[in-house]
């Protein structure tokens, strides 16, 4: 038996027990070569000698392992050690579709197609590769946190050639389809139908058929008609409402050819959901109700499991974790004698009648005593009642209650007071306790006076009395060294992970009981172990176009690091502000990531400088001249006033000149008489 604590392979640790099945039990684990966690579905000892057992075990895990798709829970490994058969699985944080429906009752149109459309797809890749399901139902669609859908549990499912009837195995029987029923050749139309059974239970949130015993709703599927899903839910769009009653014809030939046809029709529902496109069998919704013979009553009862001395009893199964391998049960009162003798088909009819009737009358005695119609039920205890249904319905709107303090409980105390604040309570172990006599909870995981969602769970220690041996303290030492030390002195150990800035990862942070405390042997020692410092992720704001100083701000104040800033130009960006930054914004990463900004310089100018070189007039009476250098438009730039004729040839330059890329020189020429002479020349400017 795999306990919290143990590797399986020496790589998988065991965590927890999340799930259990007639033929073998799924643990969450961690897997500590790639750092994730995992499933591990493992078969039962009680069947590990069972050659038949192991060889329909390690099919599932052959004919699931080379499915690989985002809507199919992927097998990572396969394998055995010293008798134990096991499979590790992709860990799916989430819940069944099942546990799904019966939360939300009925699912949106919308709802429904976005799921249905995501196990289509899961199948479809099935498919791809020969392999048929079989067994679709919600129990084995997982709904993870982030809502995508992952088919899982390919227990009875095969590799088939279009010849091959394959039959031995019948899924639930609620999904199964007609062919599974009769023990007939089933193909990939048959995941078709058992998915439009799904379809029919998100909408509803009911199955079509059910009964007292299997054979009952398997003879269901063969000759009932289906009750339309729209007299349960009116407001079912009918293309929808046609795409369920094609996918559960009872003739495979009027299903849809493929799951691929399916999608298609599938994706149509989400853009015109009121248009009638599906096109349906010549002979109406459903195949004509017919009786079913003698030989396929027989058939049917032959896909009936036989009964084993050592079958396991129904086990409780956590379907917060989304595993849910719970078998359907079977009527052991259901034998051969109730569909092969008529007069006894008459005598159950009769029967049926009268419990009918008597149900009836009960019924009717029991709603008449709620209203007061028979005199039942005093006008305090309506009030009481009403009082404490509009308290639930108060508390049930609630996100989030106070927790209490159960120290000193009984579970069933605790569990009573629990349940009335939507909180679940598990045991996680027991304690000695000098404080607590034997029985009585000890220790809780959520204090008093925290606030936490509906429907958490609160995990308990419970006193086993007044302790004898004295807890040796393991704080600051490896998880392996201290659980050596703890199961040398006979407790048993539980971990759990948390971080810590101070205690260096994979040693431990806490210890409940604490070292010196009593206790006895075979009580529980959880140690909280550290998972070194806790890198938290931020969001990245966007901070271009804001001032330097301002998105500064903002990413300090993010929980990010400014290592640098640089410069640049911008036509967009005003001068002083935020051109880009090195990690875009509203991606996700860890705190204190480093991150550099661009500063606008503003629009970058282009600036030319001017070279002239002037050579004066050949005359003698020339004495001076004057210059002036302007731009295009014809603003001055530069003024040379009374340069003697001497310095001639003259040459100017100018630099740093931004309006425009050529100019023009006045020059005046003073003469030895007095008088002046004008000269106008065109110059160019050449780029810096």
């Amino acid at each position: 038996m795999l306990t919290a604590g143990m590797f399986v392979s020496d790589r998988y640790e065991i965590i927890e027990k999340i799930g259990a099945g007639g033929m073998s039990d799924v643990f969450k684990a961690r897997d500590h070569i790639l750092g994730r966690n995992v499933a591990i579905k493992v078969l039962k000892q009680e069947f590990a000698a069972d050659v038949n057992f192991v060889t329909k075990f390690r099919t599932e895990a052959q004919s699931a392992a080379g499915l690989e798709h985002p809507n199919i829970v992927n097998i990572y490994d396969v394998g055995s050690e010293e008798g134990i058969y096991f499979i590790v699985m992709e860990y799916v944080e989430g819940v069944t579709l099942k546990t799904y429906i019966e939360k939300k009752v009925q699912l949106t149109y919308k709802e429904a197609v976005s799921i249905a459309i995501q196990v289509g797809r899961g199948i479809e890749a099935a498919h791809a590769k020969h392999i048929i399901h079989r067994d679709i139902k919600p129990q084995n669609i997982l709904i993870s946190t982030e809502g995508k859908a992952k088919v899982t549990d390919f227990g009875i499912a095969r590799a088939v050639s279009s010849n091959t009837i394959s039959a031995d195995v019948m899924g639930s029987v609620h999904y199964s389809s007609p062919e599974q029923a009769r023990n007939g050749f089933v193909d990939g139309k048959s995941d078709i139908y058992s998915l439009g059974i799904v379809m029919y239970e998100m909408v509803t949130g009911r199955v079509p058929f059910d009964g007292d015993t299997t054979v009952a709703v398997a003879i269901q599927h063969l000759q009932e008609e289906m009750v339309p899903p729209s007299d349960y839910a009116p407001n079912l769009p009918v293309s929808l409402e046609k795409i369920i009653l094609k996918c559960t014809q009872k003739s495979p030939d009027r299903r849809y050819d493929s799951i691929s046809d399916l999608l298609i029709d599938l994706k149509k529902v989400l853009i015109s959901p009121n248009d009638d496109f599906v096109t349906m069998g010549t002979e109406g919704n459903q195949d004509k109700t017919r009786v079913v013979s003698q030989e396929e009553v027989a058939q049917i009862k032959q896909v009936r499991p036989a009964k084993q001395s050592h079958a396991p009893k129904r086990e409780e199964v956590r379907e917060d974790y989304g595993y849910d391998y719970e078998d359907e049960e079977e009527d052991e009162d259901d034998e051969d004698d109730g569909f092969l003798n008529p007069k006894m088909e008459k005598a159950v009819t009769i029967g049926g009648i009268v419990a009918g009737l008597i149900i009836v009358a009960i019924l009717i005695y029991f709603f008449g005593h709620m209203a007061g119609i028979f005199g039942g039920g005093s006008k305090k205890e309506k009030k009481d009642k009403e009082e404490k249904e509009s308290i639930v319905t108060e508390q049930e709107k609630k996100e989030e209650v106070e927790m209490i303090s159960v120290l000193g409980m009984t579970m069933e105390e605790a569990k009573e007071s629990l349940h009335e604040m939507g909180i679940g309570i598990r045991q996680a172990g027991s304690q000695a306790s000098d404080e607590y006599p034997e029985g009585q909870i000890v220790a809780q995981d959520i204090e008093k006076g925290e606030m936490v969602p509906v429907n958490s769970t609160v995990y308990v220690y419970v006193s086993s009395g007044a302790g004898s041996l004295s807890v040796t303290s393991v704080l600051g030492i490896s998880e392996q060294e201290a659980k050596n030390t703890l199961t040398a002195q006979g407790f048993l150990v539980s971990t759990s992970q948390s971080y810590s800035d101070t205690v260096e990862e994979g040693k431990v942070i806490s210890q409940t009981p604490n070292g010196g405390a009593s206790a006895k042997k075979g009580d529980t020692i959880n140690l909280v172990i550290s998972s070194g410092k806790e890198v938290k992720k931020v969001v990245v704001p966007d901070v271009v176009n804001k001032g330097k100083q301002e998105a500064i701000n903002m990413l300090t104040n993010a929980g990010l690091t400014v290592t640098s800033t640089s410069t640049d130009y911008s036509d967009n960006i005003a001068e002083g502000n935020v051109i880009s930054q090195s990690v875009a914004k509203d991606q996700s990463v860890d705190e204190g990531t480093n991150i550099s900004l661009v500063i606008s310089l503003g629009s970058k100018v282009t600036k030319y400088y001017c070279n002239a070189k002037i050579t004066a007039p050949d005359s003698s009476e020339v004495k001076s001249a004057d210059i002036t250098l302007r731009d295009a438009s014809g603003q001055v730039l530069q003024i040379w006033s009374g340069i003697d004729i001497g310095k001639f040839p003259y040459t100017i330059s100018v630099s740093d000149i931004e309006s425009s890329d050529r100019g023009t020189l006045d020059i005046t020429w003073h003469l030895s008489d007095g008088t002046a002479q004008e000269q106008h020349e065109n110059v160019t400017f050449t780029k810096q």
